[in-house]
């Protein structure tokens, strides 16, 4: 007799975005197809029975901001260390079950379409998640402007730009020709807020003043240029009446403009990150160049920033939480982060140290043992919004019966508290910025699609670097114009 289903899992305490009960789940063809009550399903004819023995059971995570095998785009020399096959695994054994990555456009390539084929070629049978892209657009032209509609047949349905990087940075009126066009085809444009001319003359001022190590990149950054940024991408967008998305928020002072343009009914969203949560600017102030380490932009602000940017998740001013996982080996003279040392520079010059960390693995273990969100809205911030806004759900992000694919991460009942090292960790980086934090939980099993993938305590990662599909994507389903129609510049 042929199963009933292909693998049930039992016993567990099921948390989504909108609840927590005692469920089993049911799942067949890849989808969730039943939720009963703990015990309901007993004797039903199965594949494979999980028995989660009173551990969490959620939406397996979704990383919509991972920067993986790309290359040197930000004017230096660092390359990412991760590949999509790396990066993928690396994902997976920490309960993430699917990435949106980065299709980069190069200052000489005026097509994003292009640059879409290039990623997906290289993609193609390499990542043991699923996974998507968004354009990361470095020049604006209008060949890239007309493929928009092109863009959305393929299943792209988000791009990212900066206002900062002399490589990527856009001006304001091509911000605005990018949010019109952005907001005719249905995209959501993410925003790098940084002010990238008070940001150089804040660096060459340092230089001037001989100040090169790894703690001058957080000097560089101060809160102002973020927020100066942030408030000029929210009235660009409002003059469009677009959605954006500001990126990587670290800055209160920047959380509080966001949050009163979302008062306004402004469709306005926001990311932060767990380095702006655990990090502190402290961090880039260790002995010689070790600071190097935890350099990324904006960089990790004081401690006494946290409690805000935790208070940002709970209230709603960030819709997401993502990884910003940009991976470079520390111990790389020519592509990682030691690129920025010579013999004349001994610790480095931090404008040109590779910026970004590796955190796609670390992302739900580290925010889910804090203990400072509830169930429902840790699910929402990392799986159900990031689904929502990139138009994943309710494939992605849920777990609706006959809907959504069966993506599950299980954590355990219960954990032996122990130290986090980077050789537990599957990216190909030789460090991470978490060493030594105390550890309470880690993924049990993540399952992808109905199959299990990562088995922590039975061969670690267990699934297949072909297994990761491309997810098409549609529109956001978060709110997105205020008025109906195309754009009226009349308006005014």
């Amino acid at each position: 007799m042929d199963a009933t289903y292909d693998l049930l899992v039992v016993n567990g305490i099921v948390a989504t975005a909108a609840d927590v009960g005692s469920y089993d789940i049911a799942i067949k063809d890849g989808k969730i197809v039943l939720l009963a009550p703990t015990g309901s399903l007993a004797g039903l004819a199965t594949k494979k029975t999980i028995d989660a023995q009173g551990g969490y059971v959620m939406p397996g995570g979704v990383d919509a901001h991972v920067h993986l095998e790309e290359p040197a785009l930000f004017g230096g020399k660092g390359t990412s260390a991760d590949t999509f096959e790396s990066g993928s695994r690396s994902a997976i054994a920490g309960g993430t079950t699917t990435i949106v990555a980065f299709a980069p456009q190069e200052k000489h390539e005026p097509s994003l379409l292009n640059a879409l084929k290039q990623a997906q070629a290289r993609a193609s049978k390499a990542f043991y998640s699923d996974y998507s892209f968004h354009i990361l657009v470095s020049t604006h032209g209008q060949q890239g402007l007309s493929e928009f509609p092109a863009l959305r047949e393929e299943g792209i349905s988000s791009l990212k730009i900066y206002m900062t990087y002399e490589a990527l940075q856009l001006r304001d009126s091509e911000i605005l020709d990018i949010l019109l066009a952005a907001r005719t085809h249905g995209i959501t444009t993410m925003v790098h807020a940084e002010n990238g001319d008070v940001l150089n003359w804040m660096t060459n001022q340092l230089e001037a003043n001989q100040l090169f190590a790894p703690k001058y990149h957080a000097t560089s950054h101060p809160h102002l240029i973020e927020s100066e940024a942030t408030n000029r991408a929210i009235i660009l967008s409002e003059i469009i009446d677009a959605p954006i998305l500001i990126v990587h928020v670290s800055a209160p002072p920047a959380a509080k403009t966001i949050r009163e343009a979302q008062t306004r009914g402004l469709p306005v969203y926001a990311e932060t990150c767990p380095q702006y949560l655990f990090l502190t600017r402290e961090d880039l102030d260790h002995p010689g160049f070790e600071g190097a380490k935890c350099v990324c932009s904006p960089p990790p602000r004081q401690k006494t920033d946290h409690d805000a940017i935790w208070n940002g998740l709970r209230n709603n001013t960030f819709t997401i939480l993502s990884s910003d996982h940009c991976a470079f080996r520390y111990n790389d003279e020519e592509r990682g982060k030691r690129s920025a040392i010579s013999p004349e520079y001994p610790v480095g010059r931090f404008k040109y140290i590779p910026n970004g960390i590796p955190g796609v693995e670390t992302r739900l273990p580290l925010v889910w043992n804090a203990g400072k969100l509830s169930p429902q809205k840790f699910v929402e911030v990392t799986s159900t919004n990031p689904a929502r806004l990139y138009g994943l759900y309710p494939q992605k992000g849920a777990l609706l019966p006959g809907v959504s694919d069966a993506d599950l991460v299980i954590w355990y009942p219960s954990m032996s508290p122990f130290q986090l090292k980077n050789e537990m960790l599957h990216h190909n980086v030789d460090y991470t910025p978490y060493e030594g934090y105390t550890m309470t939980q880690w993924p049990r099993y993540t399952i992808l699609r109905g199959q299990v993938v990562y088995d922590r305590d039975n061969g670690g990662v267990v699934g297949e670097k072909t297994y990761g599909k491309f997810v098409k994507r549609g529109s956001s389903s978060l709110p997105g114009p205020r008025s109906e129609g195309a754009w009226n510049v009349e308006a005014f």
